[in-house]
């Protein structure tokens, strides 16, 4: 996805941790399916626990657009996958309790990958503000917004 014309270009950090929460959080969409209809169903032929991936599509078009406060809200939500994970690891045996373990794993990416997002994005806005306001301050008092004085030609 490109970024349209008026939006500033996505810094490297922002694109990777991006791209990290994503693909996470469809693998955790791909696990929640392949478990609960084929792998390790709690019922032969599927289990309607299935219905517990409707909640991880909602935020994903949230992260393919860059919305802040989806990052924000889906670094809480996972919380409630993981919890799923780390319960069936312990209880379940064979192929679930492994799946409860990759998991377990793509909830802590995602987290991960959500918090650093937030982080990097943040920290960016606040220098972006800093040099805005030292450069509004310096118009205001009729100096150039570079503090380093220029030799002048003579």
């Amino acid at each position: 996805m490109t970024p349209s014309p008026a939006s500033p270009p996505l810094s490297p950090a922002v694109r990777w941790t991006r791209t990290l929460a994503v693909g996470s959080l469809l693998g955790l969409i791909a696990l929640g399916l392949a478990w609960e209809l084929w792998l390790a169903p709690l019922r032969p032929g599927g289990s309607w626990l299935v219905i517990k991936v409707l909640p991880l599509t909602i935020p994903l078009a949230g992260l393919l657009k860059n919305r802040m406060y989806t990052y924000r809200w889906v670094s809480l939500l996972v919380w409630l996958y993981f919890t799923e994970g780390a319960v069936r690891a312990w209880s379940d045996t064979g192929l679930s309790a492994a799946l409860a373990g990759i998991e377990v794993l793509l909830c802590v990416v995602l987290f991960v990958a959500c918090a650093m997002h937030v982080r990097v994005r943040l920290r960016a806005a606040g220098k972006a503000a800093v040099a805005d306001d030292t450069a509004r301050r310096a118009a205001a008092a009729g100096f150039a917004s570079d503090p380093v004085p220029t030799k002048a030609k003579t």
